[in-house]
C-alpha cells in the first residue's frame, strides 16, 4: 500500500521537477537580444557575445556545419558599402586626386591632330 502511494507520488511530480525539455516552456526571461554587427537575435545578454557572428570578437565567427548558411551570410549578400567601389577603382589603377579631361578639350585636340 505504502509502496504504491510512493510510486504514484513520483509519477505525478516527475514532470515538474526536470530541467530538460519540459522546463523550457516555463521560461519567460530573454537570454538573447539583437546583435549590433549581424542584426540577428543572437547576442547573449549575460555573456555579452553573439552566438551567430561572435561579436565583440574582431574576427567573424564562421563554422563549416552548413555551407548553405554560410552562403546566406557571405560577402555580397549585404550592402558592401566599400567593396562595391573597389572593383571600379582597381580597373583604373587606384588613381586618386586626378581630374578627368573635359570632352570639349578632347575633341579639339583630336581635330587639331
Amino acid at each position: 500500500m505504502f509502496l504504491s502511494l510512493k510510486l504514484e507520488f513520483y509519477i505525478v511530480f516527475a514532470g515538474t521537477m526536470t530541467k530538460g525539455t519540459q522546463a523550457f516552456g516555463k521560461r519567460h526571461n530573454k537570454t538573447h537580444t539583437l546583435c549590433r554587427r549581424c542584426g540577428r537575435s543572437s547576442y547573449h545578454i549575460q555573456k555579452h557575445t553573439c552566438a551567430s557572428c561572435g561579436y565583440p570578437a574582431a574576427k567573424k565567427r564562421v563554422y563549416q556545419w552548413s555551407v548553405k548558411a554560410i552562403r546566406r551570410r557571405t560577402t555580397g549578400t549585404g550592402r558592401m558599402r566599400h567593396l562595391k567601389k573597389v572593383q571600379r577603382r582597381f580597373k583604373n589603377g587606384f588613381r586618386e586626386g586626378t581630374v578627368a579631361v573635359s570632352q570639349k578639350k578632347r575633341t579639339q585636340t583630336a581635330a587639331s591632330n
